[in-house]
């Protein structure tokens, strides 16, 4: 069964999200990460820029098979589009079709009212079905 894991409070999704995906290549993970075009080219920017020193190999998952089959974190905006993969991080306000298909869903969740309730009702959808749920604050970190 799925693990499904929130990380709330997240002041700056895009870069959390860069450094969950730099930490899950250190430890050699095939990540996929779904969410809406917009927020994936953001990403996908981002992950060129973010640090001198890491390279974080990604592509969308509309690159050529061989491509795809190479990079181990892989954007999409429907899980369907995805190579098989242990992880997917989850950048959209919806509950992401497929995603049982993976070992372990990562919902980021930012400060915003909006983010917060989508978040909850996603969380609602996971606790219904008896997916486990693993709950990070990064706020009670600080």
């Amino acid at each position: 069964m799925t693990e499904v894991a929130f990380h709330f409070n997240v002041p700056d999704k895009l870069g959390y999200a860069c450094r969950l995906l730099r930490k899950a290549h250190a430890a050699g993970g095939q990540v996929g990460v779904v969410g809406p075009p917009e927020v994936l080219g953001a990403l996908d920017q981002a992950l060129w820029s973010f640090s001198a020193l890491d390279f974080v190999p990604h592509c969308l998952a509309s690159a050529p098979v061989p491509v795809l089959a190479a990079t181990p974190i892989v954007l999409a905006t429907d899980s369907a589009q995805l190579p098989p993969a242990q992880v997917l991080v989850n950048l959209g306000a919806a509950v992401p079709a497929g995603f049982e298909r993976f070992e372990r869903l990562i919902e980021l969740v930012d400060t915003s009212d909006t983010d917060r309730t989508e978040a909850r009702q996603r969380w609602r959808h996971y606790a219904e079905r008896g997916y486990p749920i693993q709950r990070h604050d990064l706020a009670a970190r600080e």
